[in-house]
């Protein structure tokens, strides 16, 4: 009896183990997935705060509340078991469609260069909240749809980086990354359009460095939110270029990985007491530089088949 016992306890140590190992397992992959796909999350926690600019402060919660809501809902619903179904059935066509979002994302950071090159001054318009429910119904609607864009370019990111594993394993990474990166930039995005109004709050305290702390604050968000949207576009075309240089040598065309290959080792060489930090630097400005060739050319016959739409 005491015998049978101990074999059934250490089963359950066993079992426990090995489910101990599999939250391990869970846990780094999803931290693997989010890391990839930081560029994306920049960019969208960029993004977002334009969706409340000029509203009323009572309404900026509750509509970065809804854009967030259809966030997880466009990641869970719609997103999450495509792809899981994608994966089982035609996992070779996740590379291309990850090249598909690289591109993209590659397009989106030189067009935001473009537009810094040769701005537009359009007409400032009216708030949405301004305008009545409908109109800010709008806003939410258009957001949550530019949403589904940057959630499907991270889901698929992050997918990539664990195509490996199980289906069941594979499923809870991405849900895990689903829950934790619409948290992460929506309360992100939450804190920073509230963070004026916390900085007037605590200037219009008694306390000296009360004060100073909420002028502090109030200066310094515009420039926290240009800093941001500057991040985010490096970090796009980092990412995507990065993206599409891994697919092209997963596809079978090496000689683009393999000069950059040459030039990690070459700058590893050069730099021998920290050859790693240097060699990372050399592939994320590689990355980088076909991430804009790459983003230029699409702006390119964007503009040029805008025109001619134009002119037709």
């Amino acid at each position: 009896m005491a015998g049978g016992l101990v074999a059934l306890l250490d089963d359950v140590a066993a079992l426990a183990r090995l489910a101990a190992a599999s939250i391990d397992d869970v846990a780094a992959g999803a931290g693997k997935a989010s890391a990839k796909a930081a560029g994306v999350v920049v960019d969208d926690a960029a993004v977002t705060p334009r969706y409340v600019h000029g509203v009323d402060p009572k309404r900026e919660l509750s509509i970065i509340g809804r854009i967030a809501k259809g966030s997880l809902r466009n990641k869970l619903l719609f997103i999450l078991p495509a792809l899981l179904l994608l994966s089982e059935l035609a996992p070779w066509i996740l590379t291309p469609l990850l090249m598909l979002g690289g591109t993209y994302l590659c397009f989106e950071g030189a067009e935001k260069i473009w537009h810094v090159l040769h701005p537009h001054h359009e007409k400032a318009e009216e708030p949405a909240t301004a305008q009545g429910p409908e109109a800010e119904k709008k806003v939410v609607s258009g957001a949550i749809r530019t949403d589904f864009i940057l959630s499907t370019e991270i889901m698929v990111i992050s997918l990539n980086e664990v195509a490996d594993e199980g289906f069941w394993a594979r499923a809870i990474i991405l849900a895990i990354v689903a829950l934790g990166i619409t948290a992460l930039v929506y309360g992100a995005v939450a804190l920073i359009v509230r963070m004026d109004d916390v900085g007037v709050g605590l200037a219009a305290r008694s306390s000296a460095l009360a004060q100073r702390t909420g002028r502090l604050l109030v200066k310094a968000m515009p420039r926290v939110l240009q800093a941001l949207a500057i991040v985010g576009i490096a970090a796009m075309l980092w990412v995507g270029g990065h993206i599409l240089l891994v697919g092209t040598d997963d596809l079978g065309w090496h000689g683009l990985y393999g000069l950059v290959h040459d030039l990690e080792h070459a700058v590893g060489e050069a730099v021998p007491f920290a050859h790693g930090a240097f060699e990372w630097l050399a592939n994320t400005a590689a990355s980088a530089l076909i991430g804009l060739v790459v983003g230029a050319v699409v702006v390119a016959v964007v503009n040029a088949v805008k025109r001619l739409r134009g002119a037709h």
